[in-house]
């Protein structure tokens, strides 16, 4: 592989499956490689994201092309990139680590391989750790996430020198200045929503419906949902029941200080007063900028609803605690613990300095903990959804075509017939 020049910044390469993640991926090889122009590749499937998609992420996207995990894996083998950073889910993750073990086979020049996580690890902790483990850096974007990531490895006789502190890459944006009295400008309040949570249509509509209701409560104010997606559209997580529908039905009852908003989360948080969630990402970028924040009680503090994360922050409030003026205080010692005090750019030296060290040196075999021989029974069936191996050409086409239809079924199709069936 030939080396960059010493004026140059390592050539970076991103994988993405989602939005979401090509929204961390990108912005973290910025952060981590300064001065990087990243070379993005989209991965083709269900959640490949839309140009619309891209252009909110706050990330250039005009380098980013959808590519095949077999193709992607081509296009590795050439040696044009130092650094890889795999901005996709575990099983993902795991099934390239495999296979770029085999076509780096013998390279102790390969690229730098690295991976992490879009937000807060409220859930799968274990299993999407253990399918991350074999990178190079596996980053951790708190001093709470590293004592926990370490703590997984260790206790499985793991690796865990992977394991690197950061901060979440998109943490930034100006700091929240209190709203002067006789201020012309309404105050605002933003609810950002998630595409899974909550599931049900019953537990979506009754936070639509707060959500109205507090703007008609407070006339002077705007309320604002902000949403991720449009209809059609696929992210992360799927959303089966978008509140635009919802809330279409609902046009009758809209007030006139309530309204629904897309956008780039860092733009919206810009002209923010107050910042509720049930247990989005977006409360981490709200709070690193000191906007009041809410974490919904309404529907529970429960696993399934990931609000439990933010136990101990001081955010947790109800709608109606909302409607009566309360606006929350979250405790420092909280939001340090959380990399949410620290500067990111500061942040991300532990993780710069691996990264030399990695560069500088011949780099071993990617390694990861899963093999069939500690995953006999696991690991062969992650290594199957994942079309990592390089197919006859006749095959591939069927195989690209076949997913099309599904992407176009999914985005475009779907909708209109839930829309037709009222579903």
């Amino acid at each position: 592989m030939p080396s960059p020049s010493p004026h140059d910044p390592p050539r970076v390469a991103v994988l993405a499956d989602s939005d979401t993640r090509w929204k961390w991926g990108a912005h973290t090889a910025r952060r981590l490689v300064p001065g990087a122009i990243p070379q993005g590749f989209l991965l083709r499937g269900r959640a490949t994201p839309t140009a619309r998609q891209l252009a909110e992420s706050g990330a250039d996207a005009g380098e980013a092309r959808e590519i095949t995990a077999a193709d992607f894996l081509t296009e590795l083998g050439r040696g044009t990139h130092q650094v890889l950073i795999l901005a996709c889910v575990g099983g993902t993750v795991q099934a390239l680590l495999h296979a770029l073990a085999d076509v780096w086979k013998g390279d102790r020049q390969r690229p730098v391989v690295v991976t992490g996580y879009v937000g807060v690890v409220y859930e799968k902790l274990t299993d999407g750790l253990l399918l991350r483990h074999g990178a190079d850096v596996v980053l951790a974007n708190s001093p709470y996430d590293v004592r926990r990531f370490r703590a997984v490895y260790e206790g499985v006789r793991a690796d865990a020198s992977a394991v690197t502190e950061c901060a979440l890459p998109f943490l930034g944006g100006e700091r929240h200045a209190v709203r002067p009295q006789g201020s012309e400008s309404p105050y605002r309040l933003v609810f950002a929503v998630q595409p899974s949570v909550p599931g049900s249509r019953a537990d979506r509509a009754y936070l639509l419906e707060r959500a109205m209701a507090h703007a008609r409560r407070h006339p002077g104010r705007e309320v604002i949902v902000k949403l991720r997606s449009r209809p059609g559209e696929q992210t992360t997580h799927v959303e089966e029941l978008p509140y635009q529908r919802l809330a279409e039905r609902a046009r009758d009852r809209r007030p006139d200080n309530f309204s629904l908003a897309y956008g780039n989360m860092g733009e919206v948080l810009d002209t923010t007063d107050l910042l509720v969630t049930v247990s989005s990402t977006a409360a981490l970028e709200s709070l690193h900028r000191g906007i009041p924040t809410a974490i919904l009680t309404d529907l529970g503090i429960r696993e399934p609803l990931g609000n439990h994360y933010f136990t101990g922050s001081g955010c947790f409030a109800s709608w109606d605690e909302l409607d009566a003026g309360y606006r929350p205080e979250p405790d420092k010692e909280w939001l340090a613990d959380q990399g949410l005090a620290a500067d990111p750019e500061h942040a991300y030296g532990p993780a710069r300095e691996r990264l030399r060290a990695l560069l500088s040196a011949p780099r071993p075999p990617l390694t990861p903990y899963y093999t069939r021989r500690t995953a006999p029974g696991y690991l062969p069936g992650i290594l199957a959804r994942h079309d990592t191996a390089a197919p006859a050409s006749t095959h591939r086409l069927l195989r690209q075509a076949a997913r099309a239809t599904y992407r176009t079924a999914a985005q475009r199709i779907a909708p209109i017939i839930r829309r037709w069936g009222q579903l």
